[in-house]
Order: structure tokens, then sequence, then C-alpha cells
């Protein structure tokens, strides 16, 4: 009976205990209100300030407390990390019975219009005799009203099942604030073929925007085929968003349907006797659309009108023997041909053209590198747009130097007999219009020349083979504009030689060769050097 009473008072006692240090824990978290203030509502971008007020409202001093300001994901906030630690030195120390502080945050909140974004605060503290720290929390909610960012699809409503169509992605900001980090990303129906974007896409569907300024605009340009049959319905979802620790925060989407219409006329074209034919600077293009009835019935007073797009293209130059130009829009017109008259079911004819590609022309910035020529042809009901790819010139250069120019040299120049010389050649590669990827570019050292193994910059990727007197520069890529737009791909070796005779000028370095891989049109492209030459005395 004794052990009995004994544990009902120890079980009472404990009890007891655990209620005394429970109103103890409640009444010390009460005694602190915690609140912040903010805007309720706000736009995409805009500079927010919230407080963060607290007030004791008890009678015992909070010591040692420290704050924790959490800002949403997708938020821009100075500093690392969206939890913000203040300590107890930077709260100003103990928060004695009556005081009330207040600490302020700015930052800017991203997200999707009508979003919410929760932003908390915790404060920790140790009430004056007790050991036990505990804490304070409270949280705010802004709803993201405004999103000042237009984003829109620009597509037909129609097109021709297996024909190519293309489309644009527009976008502008008129954010206060410069947007960085941004990407535009799209989801194609399941049957869409992809064919080319400008600028170029990252696997097709992605295309980093690496800062967006106030009143800055961009768009983007992809051409495709849809195969599916005709009446579905296809959709396309674009999203422009902005990446932060790897995660896609969204601003804006947009959605748009293209129906795969029926056509009683088909359309295909081909360029210098090729459907798929790379153009070069300087071609002539011979342009063949053929047309045929797919109709049971025979159809009468078509009209046939080619658009032509193209930086590249000298209009001057068009021959269009049954065809009327009309510069205005870049258009040829066909009226005047027999089958357009009158082309009976399963019939197929053609028009022609001519016209030239420029010789050299340049860029002006990189956002028109991957130049190409489009064909909008309107026949009847029908209407297809062909792509026609321009290629990019690769060039290389190899220059030699007899003064200090990236090593230090030594020895006459023009060369003496019996005197040895140290000189520089600098080789450089150049392209004009697209990357050219897996860039080569070798040489043969004749047999009086040494390497002497010097190579700028450091780092670069240049071989030479003692077996073979084979110099070889493995230089990667060579992007689009270099030599133009950009400094040209440069490296550089030192050489030597020592002439027995002087009576004409030597070979000092044979002619090199540069290959590569275009990566716009997947052409092979190579270039040759003229030889180097030193001049003796006589």
């Amino acid at each position: 009976m004794n052990k009995r009473i004994l544990l009902i008072l120890s079980a009472a006692a404990f009890l007891l205990l655990a209620v005394f240090l429970w109103q103890r824990m409640s009444f010390s978290k009460e005694v602190l209100k915690l609140e912040i203030l903010g805007p309720d509502k706000a736009a995409l971008g805009e500079e927010l300030e919230y407080m963060v007020k607290f007030k004791n409202n008890g009678s015992i001093r909070l010591e040692s407390p420290e704050l924790f300001f959490e800002f949403p994901e997708g938020s821009i906030f100075e500093g690392e990390g969206r939890i913000k630690r203040i300590t107890a030195e930077q709260l100003g120390g103990d928060i004695y019975p009556g005081e009330e502080r207040t600490f302020k945050f700015i930052g800017r909140l991203l997200g999707k219009e009508n979003e919410t974004k929760t932003l908390k605060a915790v404060i920790s503290f140790q009430p004056k005799d007790l050991k036990s720290r505990n804490e304070v929390s409270t949280t705010f909610t802004t709803i993201l009203n405004e999103i000042p960012i237009d984003f829109s699809l620009d597509m037909p409503s129609k097109t021709g099942g297996g024909k190519a169509f293309t489309f644009k992605i527009n976008y502008s900001s008129n954010v206060d604030y410069s947007l960085k980090d941004l990407s535009c990303i799209i989801q194609y129906p399941d049957d869409f073929e992809f064919l080319y974007s400008q600028p170029k896409a990252l696997e097709d569907s992605q295309w980093d925007i690496p800062i967006l300024n106030e009143l800055g605009t961009g768009k983007i340009e992809i051409s495709g085929i849809l195969n599916g049959d005709s009446g579905e319905q296809e959709v396309f979802k674009a999203r422009i968003g902005v990446w932060q620790d790897g995660d896609f925060i969204v601003l804006k989407e947009a959605v748009k349907g293209v129906e795969i219409a029926s056509s009683s006329l088909y359309l295909t074209q081909k360029v210098n006797s090729n459907e798929e034919y790379v153009a070069s600077p300087g071609d002539q293009l011979h342009y063949e659309i053929f047309f045929r009835n797919l109709s049971e019935q025979p159809m009468t007073n078509l009209v046939l009108i080619a658009r032509l797009e193209g930086s590249g293209l000298d209009l001057n130059s068009i021959k269009a023997p049954e065809g009327k130009f009309q510069a205005g829009d870049n258009s040829i017109i066909w009226e005047q041909n027999s089958d357009l008259a009158f082309l009976e079911p399963g019939k197929e004819s053609k028009v022609e053209f001519w016209i030239d590609v420029k010789d050299n022309w340049t860029i002006k910035t990189l956002a028109e590198k991957n130049p190409v020529i489009k064909n909008k042809v309107t026949i009847g009901e029908a209407r297809q747009e062909f792509l026609t790819k321009i290629g990019t010139n690769l060039a290389a250069e190899q220059k030699l130097y007899a003064d200090d120019r990236h090593f230090e040299n030594s020895g006459p120049y023009p060369l003496e007999a019996g005197q040895k010389t140290y000189f520089t050649v600098e080789w450089t590669a150049i392209s004009s219009y697209n990357d050219v990827g897996s860039v080569i570019m070798n040489t043969i050292l004749p047999e009086s020349v040494v390497f002497e193994g010097k190579v700028w910059p450091e780092g670069v990727e240049l071989e030479y083979d003692e077996s073979t007197s084979e110099l070889v520069w493995m230089a990667g890529t060579v992007e689009a504009g270099a030599g133009t737009l950009k400094q040209a791909r440069t490296c550089a070796f030192q050489l030597s030689v020592e002439p027995q005779i002087t009576e004409q000028d030597i070979i000092l370095l044979g002619s090199a060769q540069i290959s590569g891989i275009d990566e716009w049109t997947g052409q092979k492209l190579t270039a040759k050097t003229e030889m180097l030459y030193g001049e003796t005395k006589k």
C-alpha cells in the first residue's frame, strides 16, 4: 500500500512539474508580440520593404535574442541565402519589458500572376532565469497581382500537315529592374518535328536570356513540321522564367493551338535541283516551285506568289522569266501561266526563277548568325514556307613576326647565311556567319625550320610531331563573327631557322590547312593559307 501511494505521489509531482514548465513556456511565448508589416499586393520585380516588428509585453527580460527572416522561393535580395539571420548584437541585445524594436528587409518577388508569396519571421530567445530557449514565429503573404512582362506565341491558326511553318515567341519587359538568368522553354506537340531556330536552342526547346532590361525586347523564331492528321488541333506551350538555385521560377506562360488543315494543292521546292540545298556566299540559286492538283476537279485562274526573305540575297539579281518582281515586299507573282490558268486533276507543274547570294556580306550582330533564306509560297488556299540555310566562310591566316611578338625573338632579319634567327608565327581562324566546331589547323615544317616548343596563349592545344614534322592546332570551336564582330581565334608559336645560302627567299612555313564542321549546316569545311617566305639578305 505504501508503494502504491508513493507511485501516485510521484506521478502527481511529475504532472505538476510538467504543468508548471508548460505554463512558463507558454507564458514566455505570449509575452513577445511579433508581426511582419508589408504590401499585400505587388508587381513582379517591384522593390518591396518589409518591417519586422516585435515588442516585449511581459515582465521579464528576454535574453540573447536572434531573428530569422525568410524570403519565399523566387525572390531577389542582397546577400546569399533566403534566410537572413540577425544576431543578438545586431538586434541590440536583450529585449527588456515594454521594449519595442523594428527591422527592415528589402527584396523583390518573382512568380506567376496571382501567385501568393509567404514570408516568415522567427525570433529565438531565452527568458531570464530559464535555461531553455523559446521561439515565436509569424508569416505574411503578398500576392503578385501584376506581371509587367509581355510574352506571346505568334503562330498561324492553321498549317498543312507535313509542311514546314515558322512561328515566333515574343517577349518584352516593363519591370523597373534588370532580370537575369532567364530562360524561355517550349513544349511541343508529340508529332512536331523541329527544324531550326534563331537564335540556336539548347536541345531544340530552351533559350537562355542572360539579361532582360526594362523596356527590353526579344524574339525567338522557330521552324518545324507538324506531322499529324488533317483536322487535329495541336497545342504549343511556352514559358519564360528565372533560374534560381537550380529551380525554374515561371513568370509567364503562353499557350496556342494550331489546326492541321487539309489542302487540295501540294507544294514543294528545289534549289539547284536539291530539296535540301545549302547555299554559299556568291552562289547563283535556281529555284523551282512545283505545284500539284490533289483534288478531283480542275483548278482555274490560280495565282502563285513567292515572298523572299534573307539579308544575304542580292535582290537586284532576280531573273523570273514568267513572273513579276515587286520590290516593296520582295515578292514574285506568276499569273500568266497556262497551268495556273487551268490545272487538271493530278497534274503537276512548276514555276522557276534565279537569284544570287551576295558574295561578301557581314552580319551586324550575333543575333543574325545562322542565316537562312526563306521563300513563303502561296497558291490558292495552300501556303508553304521553304528554308535554305547559308553556310559560313571558314578562313585561316598565318603571319610572320621577327620582332618580339608573344616571345623574345633574336637573330638577323632579313635572314643571313650561317646566322640563326628566331621568329614567331601567328595563326588565326575566322568564321563569318556560323559557329564551326572540331576545328583543326595543321602544316608540315620544312627541314631547315625548327620548332622551339614555345606556344601562346598558355594552355593552347598545339602539338608538334618530331617524327613527321607536323604541327597541329586543335582550335575547338570558332564562333560566328570571329574575325569580324569579335576577335579571331588566335594562337602563336616560335620557330627558328639557320639558312646556309641566301641567294633567294626561302620557305619558312608551307601552306597550312584548316578544317571543321559548320554547326548550322552540318557541312565539312576546309581552307588553306598562303605559304610563308623568309626575306633574305642578298
